[in-house]
């Protein structure tokens, strides 16, 4: 198999952590070298992060260049059409529909970007896109939007049980917050 590359992207505090190390969980049982970098970005103070996850059967950087990711997983519009550029032609995005103002936004010396989705799409990106947070809300907290949306992602995996992806949920998760997340996951594999 050739390696695949996945970005997980979004805004400081979003849950990146979590969604890396559930993704690593779930394909190293499953027999893939799997390399997942640390988080990159500003996430102590609320800036865009990404973390790479690579896997295969043999890997050697977890590092993503432009134009390599085959997945990217974002938790916001806009942090979507930042990563856009890592994207492979034709590659997969799942996207998160909320919107998280940057501050140039907030303070007024910018607007929101509109038409972010539809301007992926013309730029050759698929785009999966929903509103993960009402999902996430439906399950019972806000705060598991990142797994709603690996529930998505592993959508793209077939080959990966649903089952396994349970017991990846059930090592990562601390117990007190386990239906919550596994609800999530269900509710965003069903979207």
């Amino acid at each position: 198999m050739a390696t695949k590359n996945i970005m997980i992207v979004g805004v400081g505090g979003q849950g990146t952590l979590l969604a890396s190390k559930l993704l690593g969980y779930v394909l190293l049982s499953q027999g893939y070298d799997v390399k997942v970098s640390e988080v990159h970005g500003m996430s102590q103070r609320g800036g865009s992060v990404v973390t790479y996850v690579r896997f295969g059967k043999k890997v050697y950087s977890p590092v993503i260049d432009k134009g390599e990711a085959d997945i990217i997983i974002s938790f916001e519009k806009l942090e979507a059409a930042r990563w856009l550029e890592y994207l492979k032609p034709g590659g997969q995005m799942i996207v998160n529909t909320q919107e998280i103002e940057p501050m140039p936004v907030i303070i007024g010396a910018a607007k929101y970007p509109e038409q972010l989705i539809e301007k992926m799409q013309a730029a050759g990106a698929k785009v999966d896109a929903k509103d993960f947070l009402a999902i996430a809300e439906e399950a019972g907290s806000a705060k598991a939007v990142n797994i709603a949306l690996m529930g998505k992602f592993s959508t793209y995996f077939p080959e990966i049980s649903g089952e396994e992806w349970q017991k990846a949920i059930e090592a990562c998760v601390p117990p007190k917050f386990l239906d919550l997340n596994k609800k999530a996951f269900e509710l965003g594999r069903s979207a």
